[in-house]
């Protein structure tokens, strides 16, 4: 059923798979957890609901319910904790730390992905790419550029270990990487080289990553606008907007915001008003919807 949830979230959007996770934790998954079982059994049960409380967690936290996300979280680290399950207690600290990043608390992030790390001395080198990777985004945000890009050749080192096998929940891939060379690039200034390392991440994310897509589309169109790239920062808010238009999701919904706020500041050029013609169009859609 995890699984499932995270095929949603990327195909449809936090909006629609949240509200299924929530109702399926309160109505099945915490009958089962409190259930006569062998310890065995128990054990993987716990596990198990610690992955989805996570993952629900991290939903919360994508669609900024910032304090919903924290209580899932704390609540996953219990049950990891409860089923000896290192992963996903590591994981867990990993998106307390990507939380904390995305409201601007650069040691706290670095403090909980140095957590995350230490929390995981035997883990295989995809999830050591994907803890590390979130280490050289705090790193980069409290300005340490040695350390932020050490960890990131500690992440493309352990990415290069990797088997091929990704998890759905909690997984790393290139796409991902890319995704944090171009924020630690941001972070240290580098904003041509973030923008750059952006469109790495997207030539290599899965077609499928629809709201991973929509997010990294609107960042990117962000800091071409920043750099007074125009019309390619139209041309990538144009791609934002043809998954945008079918995917509900709160952090899409920020980043329109922002385009509008883009195009209102800029309506003279040709591309900037076909772009606002579109937005009004897909504006409307969702008013509709």
């Amino acid at each position: 059923m995890t699984d499932h949830i995270a095929g949603i979230l990327d195909e449809l959007g936090g909006g629609h798979a949240r509200p299924m996770a929530a109702a399926f934790l309160a109505n099945t998954v915490m009958p089962w957890i409190t259930a006569d079982a062998t310890p065995q059994v128990r054990e993987q049960m716990l596990a198990a609901a610690a992955d989805l409380v996570y993952l629900t967690g991290w939903m919360a936290m994508y669609e900024r319910a910032h304090s919903l996300g924290q209580r899932y979280f704390v609540q996953a680290l219990g049950l990891a904790g409860d089923a000896q399950d290192h992963v996903t207690y590591c994981r867990t600290l990993r998106g307390m730390a990507l939380q904390a990043s995305n409201l601007g608390h650069g040691p706290k992030a670095l403090e909980l992905a140095d957590s995350a790390a230490e929390a995981a001395p035997s883990a295989g080198p995809r999830l050591v790419a994907f803890l590390r990777g979130q280490q050289a985004h705090g790193a980069a945000m409290v300005k340490d550029r040695r350390l932020a890009f050490a960890r990131l050749r500690e992440t493309e080192d352990a990415l290069s270990r990797a088997d091929g096998r990704n998890d759905a929940v909690g997984g790393y891939d290139r796409a991902a990487y890319e995704f944090h060379v171009s924020h630690v690039l941001a972070e240290l200034g580098d904003l041509p080289g973030s923008i750059q390392a952006m469109h790495r991440s997207n030539r290599a994310r899965p077609a499928n990553e629809r709201q991973g897509r929509v997010h990294a589309n609107g960042v990117l169109a962000t800091r071409q606008w920043q750099l007074g790239h125009v019309e390619a920062a139209c041309a990538t808010w144009d791609t934002f907007l043809d998954d945008y238009a079918t995917l509900s999701t709160a952090r899409g919904d920020e980043h329109f915001a922002a385009l509008r706020a883009h195009v209102k500041a800029q309506p003279g050029t040709r591309a900037v008003r076909q772009l606002g013609e579109r937005v009004q169009a897909v504006a409307r859609q969702k008013t509709a919807a």
